[in-house]
């Protein structure tokens, strides 16, 4: 019953994500006005705001003029709800945990959508979610701070190191968001920054096959990539350095 509450929650927290990702970079208000048609820009009604159903129910069309609804909306939705699902099974035993744990997917989700969009990483998203993740942890295992937050140095400087070498390729908010991660993962963050550049590079590497020289001037955001990492590294993480430790 627990783990259906969770996919419910994921749900409502991931159409709200959404309206997270689409304002804070814009500077607009998280709290109001209501979401509106995109296509015509009357308010939607609560009965066509329904998480993942209504976008269904509708078909991907705007009851007012029939205007295209972006899958991004569902498809956010469904990943919030499935990871919070996730995160509630794997952390059962340990409530605090599932609380990090959900912050930090939630996060994750937010960055991943700006940066797809706008190639940003807003600090007040990780401002705030750096804040909770010192207070979940604080109450939970405030003995492991120090470690998490010499994580966050380690992982920050690596990548403003990267910055410093190769500016074009990775900014500042991805250094920020590295260190969100440490902050959250401890020493969990060092497989997550791995699986981060190795699926960045093949990426990259896929790219280039397809598009040739031209695709050295296209930008490709690092921040999907990072939470990809992060979320791999959230629920294998510590498995995957005791076994590189038991093997070496």
């Amino acid at each position: 019953m627990g783990v259906a509450y969770a996919l419910f929650a994921g749900l409502l927290v991931g159409s709200f994500l959404t309206v997270v990702a689409h304002r804070v970079p814009r500077a607009e208000s998280i709290v109001g006005p209501r979401s509106r048609c995109p296509g015509c820009g009357t308010q939607v009604a609560a009965y066509d705001n329904v998480p993942l159903f209504s976008w269904l129910a509708l078909r991907g069309r705007a009851r007012c003029c029939g205007a295209g609804i972006s899958a991004r909306y569902p498809l956010t939705e469904l990943a919030v709800g499935l990871l919070f699902a996730a995160v509630t099974i794997a952390f059962w035993e340990e409530p605090w945990e599932i609380a990090l744990g959900l912050t930090f997917v939630s996060t994750l989700v937010a960055v991943t959508l700006t940066d797809l969009e706008l190639r940003l990483i807003p600090n007040k998203i990780l401002l705030v979610a750096s804040i909770l993740g010192v207070v979940i942890v604080g109450i939970g295992d405030p003995g492991s701070l120090p470690e998490r937050l010499l994580a966050a140095v380690g992982a920050g400087g690596l990548l403003f190191a990267a910055a410093l070498a190769y500016p074009r390729g990775m900014g500042l908010g991805d250094v920020k968001l590295a260190a969100t991660m440490g902050l959250f993962l401890g020493r969990a963050v060092a497989p997550a920054l791995m699986i981060a550049l190795l699926a960045g590079a093949l990426f990259g590497l896929a790219v280039m096959a397809r598009e040739g020289a031209a695709a050295r001037k296209r930008g490709i955001p690092f921040g999907p990539f990072l939470a990809l990492g992060g979320i791999v590294a959230l629920f294998a993480g510590d498995r995957l350095i005791d076994l590189y430790l038991s093997s070496f």
